[in-house]
């Protein structure tokens, strides 16, 4: 697996760390576990960082090694410098392999387009297929900015655009990604096959609430709507902060109550702007109602999760959302932006709101907040709704896109079709028309 600028070894949360990072850890230890022997390749930030990481087992599992390839100084490179490494990222990819036999990879999955850059290199030199996934795409995010947000650049276009016509097999998280990959990138149909991301399940499932925000140290009492995720204004955590304002406008004795927890750090746009959402929250009056959160453990998240009245997903663009897909696991009424792939990873199990409009969410939020019976049926529903994701199914459709990658690139047709969730064929007659 390559993941050029983000390492499986980081928090998510922080940086550019977020559920890419999550979906290459849950994959590769279960890959690993199931007898694929699996090496990621990811860009060294630190010095003392060894070369070669052989992974506890109880983190990724045995089989997984993680390679730091060192490509550009340590520190002060953000995701926008690293087009100029790819080339020192790709030759030390090309130094490590050259130490093992030939034939030894059977297959490169890349994740994100600067990976895809790489895999590219390596499918070709090694002869092997490569397998892309793409996570976020810019033609897609430029169609949904937030107000004040920078577009992606034209040269991450053009080198998505590479990347699609390069890979033997696209993966896209849902239907409309696959549409948009078509659509938006001329892939050819055939190439483009479904797995959706999943949960873990054994961390992220229903249990008491009441135990849970004594953990936390939030009140019984208090009114928590919670946002996870980076900070940055793609994200929309300020959507959730002007909602918030307009429900207190609206009903001003909640004050003494209402718990605004955002859990993240800074990423994107927001580096620059460290004070963004604090100085937001300080206008809107929300200083004291406003816990902000590091990122934390995921056995920490999941007491967040299910201390919630409810978790809010206002971003702009989401290739799935794993955010929502976790807080239903674990028993959480989910309000959600029905963008992207968020409404396939909420599906009728919590609340999608159309637009960002503050006044809309603080009258969604409000329904929610405001009725226990609701709140008990929504926390019903998630758990049942989010046992369709599990990581072992999204793994078994994987197996199968990876056979039948093989194989094509042998001339030869795999024993079992590849299927995918639901035992449907992975590789779907996707339409070719654009869904924005």
């Amino acid at each position: 697996m390559v993941s050029v600028h983000t390492s499986p070894l980081e928090q998510p949360g922080r940086g550019d760390a977020g559920g890419l990072n999550v979906y290459v850890v849950e994959t590769a230890r279960r890959l690993a576990a199931r007898g694929t022997a699996v090496e990621i390749f990811t860009r060294a930030t630190d010095g003392a960082q060894p070369d070669v990481v052989p992974l506890d087992p109880q983190h990724l599992g045995e089989g997984v090694l993680v390679h730091h390839v060192p490509s550009g100084p340590f520190e002060g490179l953000d995701k926008e410098d690293l087009p100029g490494q790819l080339c020192a990222f790709a030759a030390g990819m090309m130094r490590i392999a050259a130490a093992r036999p030939e034939r030894w990879y059977d297959l490169v999955h890349s994740h994100y387009w600067l990976s895809g850059q790489v895999g590219w290199l390596a499918s070709d030199r090694w002869d092997v297929p490569l397998v892309h996934t793409m996570h976020t795409m810019a033609r897609v995010k430029n169609q949904e900015l937030a107000a004040e947000d920078q577009p992606e650049p034209r040269g991450r276009e053009i080198g998505e655009e590479q990347v699609v016509q390069a890979a033997a097999t696209l993966i896209a998280n849902t239907d409309q990604e696959a549409r948009h990959l078509i659509g938006l990138y001329a892939a050819e149909p055939e190439k483009v096959c479904v797995v959706s991301p999943g949960v873990d399940l054994s961390v992220f499932s229903p249990d008491d609430p009441a135990q849970a925000r004594a953990e936390l140290g939030v009140a019984q009492d208090a009114v928590v709507l919670l946002f996870v995720g980076r900070i940055q204004r793609l994200k929309g955590p300020d959507v959730l902060l002007r909602a918030a304002a307009a429900l207190l406008e609206q009903d001003p004795s909640l004050r003494d109550r209402l718990v605004i927890a955002v859990l993240g750090g800074l990423s994107g746009s927001a580096v620059a702007a460290p004070t963004w959402l604090a100085d937001t929250a300080a206008q809107l009056g929300l200083g004291d109602c406003v816990r902000m959160v590091p990122p934390v453990s995921r056995a920490t998240l999941a007491q967040w999760y299910r201390s919630a009245d409810a978790v809010t997903v206002p971003s702009y663009s989401e290739s799935f959302g794993l955010v929502a897909v976790e807080a239903l696991a674990s028993g959480a009424p989910v309000v959600a932006a029905r963008v992207g792939g968020l409404p396939v990873a909420v599906g009728q199990a919590g609340v999608l709101v159309d637009g960002h409009d503050p006044q809309e969410w603080a009258r969604v939020l409000s329904t929610v907040v405001s009725d226990p019976a609701r709140r008990a049926e929504l926390a019903r529903r998630g758990p049942e709704h989010a046992r369709q994701f599990s990581w072992e199914r999204t793994v078994d459709a994987l197996e199968g896109v990876y056979r039948e990658a093989v194989a094509r690139a042998n001339g030869s047709q795999p024993g079992t079709e590849a299927r995918g969730i639901d035992n449907a064929p992975v590789l779907r007659d996707i339409p070719s028309a654009v869904v924005p």
